[in-house]
């Protein structure tokens, strides 16, 4: 094992401020502003440690550590509840058919509503690996490591679970969609309204936003050709997505117009096919096995990790380096889904 999934520390400031200052434009929930970022680490370590009635608008803040080093090479987050402190908006697309017969013509047009619908629901954000990190795996693991953490906590979250991408932005880190809807109604371009989202959210949009129906036939061209678009950087995590389950159904983003997909979360496949297995043997030389992802721990001890461990009629057995650095022992019931 080289490296593995843990929650995130107080010390941790430093890197996830190296890693924010990394991601570009539209990444609100990793905003390159420490005191933000402080404020998220503290927020997830409260949630780690909240008990009572739950869900209950807790961040869950993950990292990916190298074990021979402590490097911080990536994030991901996951949050219980949506529409707690103030409602979650979505712009829902529908179409509009009307029909003139004096000039004998039919007329579809797409509308964008602005709509409550995901209020509730669960996310799962805030993913980010470094650049020289993406391969062997690792983004995989980042990505499913949420999953996992759900399945090992599932009566922490509610039935549905969202992801927003980032919307399309140009060389020059501008939004079309931004600046064909949103700036009409703010005085304000694209990089400083991003920058206030990712501090202070995007209630500031809408409160201010009309909560009219829009017409996508008055936005510019640049406007709508990018309307439900990822960023080019987001496609693989679209990818990741759908192949879990998600789906796009005409929900987008009010800020960017980036797709939001869904899924019910006991149909997400790596928690439905999550398996709950022991640890039956722990040795230097183990034969390999299936290409999994694991998992051990609760809350504050939660770590994800990718392997191959032999699965027998008795559970699993591990190498002893991955039992060394995540703190194994035989017995113990760990988390299994294959990669």
């Amino acid at each position: 094992m080289k490296w593995f999934i843990r929650p995130a520390r107080e010390e941790d400031i430093d890197s996830l401020l190296a890693l924010a200052e990394l991601t570009g434009g539209g990444f609100t929930n990793l905003p390159p502003n420490r005191a933000s970022l402080a404020r998220r680490i503290r927020w997830s370590l409260d949630s780690f440690a909240r008990t009572g009635p739950l869900p209950n608008d807790e961040l869950y803040l993950l990292l990916l550590e190298e074990v021979a080093t402590g490097r911080i090479g990536g994030s991901a987050m996951v949050f219980s509840r949506l529409g707690v402190e103030w409602p979650f908006y979505s712009y829902k697309i529908s179409t509009i058919n009307q029909t003139s017969k004096e000039l004998g013509r039919n007329i579809t047009m797409e509308v964008l509503h602005l709509v409550n619908d995901f209020n509730g629901a669960a996310e799962v954000g805030g993913l980010f690996l470094l650049p020289e990190l993406r391969a062997d795996g690792l983004g995989r693991l980042l990505a499913r490591s949420r999953y996992l953490f759900i399945a090992r906590h599932r009566e922490r979250f509610p039935e549905r679970v969202i992801a927003e991408l980032r919307g399309w932005l140009d060389n020059a880190g501008g939004s079309p969609f931004w600046d064909g809807l949103g700036r009409a109604f703010f005085e304000m371009p694209f990089q400083d309204a991003d920058r206030f989202n990712a501090v202070h959210g995007n209630q500031f949009i809408a409160d201010l936003m009309p909560k009219y129906p829009i017409y996508t036939a008055l936005l510019p061209e640049s406007a709508r050709a990018v309307i439900g678009r990822p960023h080019d950087g987001g496609i693989p995590a679209l990818k990741m997505l759908t192949a879990e389950g998600f789906a796009y159904e005409g929900y987008i983003d009010i800020f960017d117009g980036g797709p939001t997909v869904s899924a019910r979360i006991d149909a997400v496949r790596s928690i439905r096919d999550c398996r709950q297995l022991p640890v039956a043997r722990i040795g230097a030389a183990v034969p390999d096995g299936t290409p999994a992802l694991l998992a051990r721990g609760r809350l504050h001890d939660f770590r994800a990790w990718q392997a191959a461990p032999a699965i027998g009629a008795d559970g699993l057995a591990v190498s002893s380096d991955d039992a060394d650095a995540i703190g194994l022992d035989v017995g113990e019931v760990i988390s299994h889904v294959a990669a």
